[in-house]
Formats: structure tokens, sequence, C-alpha cells
């Protein structure tokens, strides 16, 4: 298991590596100039210049990024070239409102999606899997601002049960998780579904009908620890991903997250802190699958890592 987890390690510095290199290659070939940004419109050739010289942007690629390949190491996150605050601050400020947005959204999607494809499996081919899985297509297509406003027009204007944006309570944060629920319980139904049927096809499972296994034991042991597997991988991916920013939920609900953040970044080629969301973006997508290979020997034991 150690050595496992080293050499897992050791990728997961591997892809936070390239995946800066790749980011900041990609920043670095952008036409638009962050120092013609800071500076304003109306600002001076000389000024630019000047700004660009302060801020490093005149070094070639490969000094640039050792500068900031080092600035990391030392923990220096950089600096806001449009807020002039430590982009690590910035950061820090957004983490916890995303991670609460983050696990909530995962654990309304499995409330949504785990039954749902239970149910559609064990139905399979009646007007119920019929009506799930179009439910779940419904949750998979409709765009989230639309579910987002939806939500709030019903159960915040509509019905004043929970605030109609913003952050702070447990109230604040009910939406929002399901307007993600609705959408990523979808995925999850589908893929229940389909593992779950796939499984119960197996051989295995019709010897321990055969040998007289109760229902319940056949169902909850045998199969569905099997057939869950794949929904670990996806929850992992989706703290990964969420951890980057619902930028369209976030937006709907007021809800300061680092998806935000970044966005508001990107439109003022704000360097450092697009760097910082998505170096965060990835640490929690190898965080999140290596949870997940983690957690699998619990329900397959013929998994083992050495």
């Amino acid at each position: 298991m150690l050595q496992y987890l080293l050499g897992r390690l050791f990728q997961g510095l591997f892809v936070l590596f390239g995946i800066t290199l790749v980011t900041f290659a990609l920043l670095y070939l952008l036409p638009a100039d962050p120092a013609r940004m800071i500076a304003g419109r109306s600002a001076t050739p000389e000024t630019v210049n000047r700004i660009r010289h302060e801020l490093g942007l005149d070094q070639p690629f490969l000094i640039q990024y050792k500068n900031h390949l080092l600035r990391l190491l030392e923990g220096n996150w950089g600096r806001s070239y449009a807020q002039k605050t430590q982009v690590r601050e910035l950061v820090a400020s957004r983490i916890t409102p995303t991670l609460q947005l983050a696990l909530a959204g995962i654990l309304f999607e499995l409330l949504i999606g785990l039954p749902a494809g239970i149910i559609a499996a064990l139905r399979r081919g009646s007007w119920i899997d019929q009506a799930v899985m179009s439910f779940a297509f419904f949750g998979v297509s409709a765009p989230q601002f639309a579910v987002g406003l939806l939500l709030l027009y019903l159960f915040a204007y509509r019905f004043p049960i929970f605030p109609l944006g913003g952050y702070g309570s447990l109230a604040h944060l009910v939406l929002p998780a399901a307007t993600v629920g609705l959408a990523g319980g979808g995925w999850y139904a589908r893929v229940m579904r389909a593992s779950l049927v796939e499984v119960l096809r197996q051989d295995y499972i019709r010897t321990a009908k055969a040998k007289g296994v109760p229902g319940s034991r056949l169902f909850f042991v045998h199969a569905l620890r099997n057939a869950v597997l794949p929904v670990i991988a996806m929850v992992g991916m989706d703290l990964g991903v969420f951890m980057g920013g619902i930028v369209v939920v976030e937006a709907v609900f007021g809800w300061p997250g680092i998806g935000q953040m970044v966005w508001q970044a990107i439109q003022l080629v704000d360097v450092p802190v697009i760097m910082g969301g998505v170096l965060v973006t990835a640490l929690f997508v190898v965080i999140g699958n290596l949870i997940a290979d983690l957690i699998y020997p619990f329900f397959d034991p013929r998994i083992q890592y050495r």
C-alpha cells in the first residue's frame, strides 16, 4: 500500500507540473496584454512598458515559468494584478464556500441519482424504468442557470422557504446544491442503472440465487457493492471539477466560490489568479481520484494495492 501511495503521489506531482506548464503556456500565448489591462486604454506606451517590466512580462517564456515554479515551491502564489492582493489569500477566502457547495452538490447527486438508478435497474423495461430515465435525461439536458432560476422562483420568491441568494447559512446552501444535484443526479442515475443491470446478469449472481441466498443479502452484498464502483469514480472526478467552481450556479445564487473568482480574473487577464484557480482545481482532481482509489477495496475485496 505504501509503495502504491508513493507512486500515486509522484504521478500527482507530475500531473500538477504538466497542468501548470500547459496553462502558463496558453496564457503566455494569449494576444491579450495584462500590462495594457492594468494601465488602462488611455495609458501611454511608456507606462505600459514600465508595468510590463515591473511584472516581468517582458522576459522570455522559460524565465517567466521558472520564476513561477520557484515562487510556488516557496509557497508564494503571486500577487493579483487587479486586486493587488496575494493570490493565496484570495483562494483561501474562496475555499470554504467552494468546498461546501462541492460536498453538498455531490450529496444531492447521490441522493437523487443512486435511488433512481437502482429503481430503474430493478424495474428494467417497465414504465417506471422509462419514467426514471426520462427524468434523468431531463436533469442532464436542462441548463443549470434555468434550473437555478426556476428553484429560486419557486422556493425563494413564490414560496419564501429559502433565501434568494447569498452565502452564510445552511439555508443559503440548499438551492445551489439542489441545482447541482439535479443536473449531476441524472448522470449518476444512468451510470448506476447501467452498472447494476450488468452486474445482475453476471454468473455469480445466478449462482447465489441458485444457492438460496436471501434477496436482500444478494442485492446489497453481492450486486450493489460491485455496481457502485463506477459511481465512486464519478464522485472522485466531481470533487475536483466542483472545486474548480461551478460558475453558472455561483453566478445565479451569488455564491462566492472559486469559479467566480477565476471568471473575473479571465476577463481581466489576471494571470496569477487564473494560475491559482487552475492549480487548486488540479490539486483536488488528484486528491479526489486518490480517495476514490483508496475506497475501492472496501467495496470489492478483489482489488488489492501492493
